[in-house]
């Protein structure tokens, strides 16, 4: 049995033309020869009727103080009726089909609402409908606890039941639909030349959806990279190819590669970021600082430790919080609002010398003052001004020439 796993977003639901849209590609898929499983999210975004921001803010206009369970019971309710429809309009088509929620389709959880962790998969219904010619519609985003209990798996949780189903069916691949061709070299809405990749690794997916790209799912890739499963990244409106998402790139550069820059893979960016720095020197009450700032469930980035002081970022959302436990530590400290992480990505860059003299260089020339960096084998991050973060995407997409063709 031949099975593909194939995920569609909640835009591609969301009318009944675009919902035909979706019936095509799984009838090709079948066609094809392959046995289609198909995952679905809400139908459509916020303010539509059953997208899930619809859902939470229909809830808070009635209690602001509602329980995790009973907010994972809610918005679970999106999913599940997308599966129904689609169900439906494949059997209004000919194609017997069966919907499942999370739970019924095997994903099992721990009870960390709202942000819940598959514990196990198991997709025994989903082989069963498969034997009985049935096309499996489930519901993504969702599982269920040892104890019945709905849950739901956080933002983009469709791409992570996709994913771990696929993994646990042995399936061919993944094919994750939504309203673009693929993966792009950057923010298109900021960087009006951007390029679609024809591939990219694991490692540089990875890191381009941790450092802000909004592609897939970050723990989605995790999965994939543990069953070694591809992911095929594509518009459901169009016959594009899209972005191949699999193994790591092996092989050495060319010198004449390396001259082109194409060492790069993409330009990641992340808003709203606030740097913070404590004036001290004392490494005791810095280390109980992070450690209070970790049990408040508040994220460090960029860190640089000195000798005097210390220097981070953080989210914009966790300022107030991150403020109190300042004050209540009597930390002498200066914040910095409004600041944007970007990041250069690419996992052909490891070794090649001169990528961050390039970065540097294309910043100063228009005049962006770096404020922090920090850098792995595979990314470069600099924090700048809000209001320098267009500027230097740009900036950077032109610096390593990735609105070339070839670079695909």
């Amino acid at each position: 049995m031949k099975i593909i796993v194939q995920k569609f977003g909640g835009t591609s639901l969301s009318t009944q033309e675009l919902r035909n849209q979706v019936i095509n590609k799984i009838i090709n898929a079948k066609r094809g020869g392959f046995q289609p499983v198909v995952v679905v999210s809400a139908m459509g975004r916020k303010g539509d009727p059953y997208a899930t921001d619809t859902l939470l803010e229909m809830n808070s206009w009635i209690c602001k103080d509602v329980h995790p369970r009973e907010m994972d019971l809610l918005i679970s309710c999106g999913e599940i009726i997308s599966t129904v429809i689609l169900a439906n309009t494949l059997k209004a088509r000919g194609y017997e089909a069966r919907a499942f929620t999370g739970g019924q389709a095997g994903i099992i959880t721990d009870s960390n609402f709202m942000e819940a962790d598959i514990l196990d998969v198991r997709p025994d219904r989903i082989l069963d409908s498969l034997a009985k010619g049935r096309i499996p519609i489930v519901a993504g985003f969702q599982g269920v606890t040892e104890n019945g209990d709905f849950t739901t798996l956080g933002r983009g949780g469709s791409d992570v039941t996709a994913v771990a189903l696929a993994g646990a069916l042995s399936a061919f691949a993944v094919e994750i639909y939504s309203d673009v061709d693929g993966i792009m070299t950057a923010d298109p809405k900021i960087v009006t030349n951007a390029c679609v990749l024809s591939h990219v690794s694991y490692s540089e997916v990875l890191e381009l959806a941790s450092k802000g790209a909004k592609v897939i799912h970050p723990r989605a890739v995790e999965y994939a990279i543990r069953d070694n499963i591809p992911l095929f990244i594509k518009n459901t409106s169009n016959a594009a190819p899209g972005t191949i998402i699999s193994c790591e790139y092996d092989g050495a550069l060319s010198s004449k590669q390396i001259l082109s820059k194409q060492v790069v893979t993409g330009i990641a960016h992340i808003a709203d970021r606030i740097q913070v720095t404590i004036f001290q020197d004392d490494p005791t009450k810095n280390n109980k600082v992070l450690t209070k700032l970790a049990d408040n469930h508040i994220s460090i980035d960029i860190i640089n430790i000195l000798p005097d002081k210390m220097i981070f970022t953080i989210e914009g959302a966790k300022q107030k919080e991150a403020q109190h436990i300042l004050k209540d530590n009597k930390c002498r400290y200066s914040i910095l609002e409004n600041c944007s992480k970007i990041s250069v990505v690419g996992g052909k860059m490891r070794g090649v010398p001169g990528v961050m003299s390039a970065i540097v260089t294309a910043l100063s020339k228009n005049n962006i003052q770096i404020l922090q960096t920090a850098d792995s084998h595979t990314t470069i991050s600099c924090l700048v001004k809000g209001e320098d973060t267009s500027k230097a995407v740009i900036a950077l997409h032109e610096e390593f020439e990735l609105y070339k063709k070839e670079i695909q």
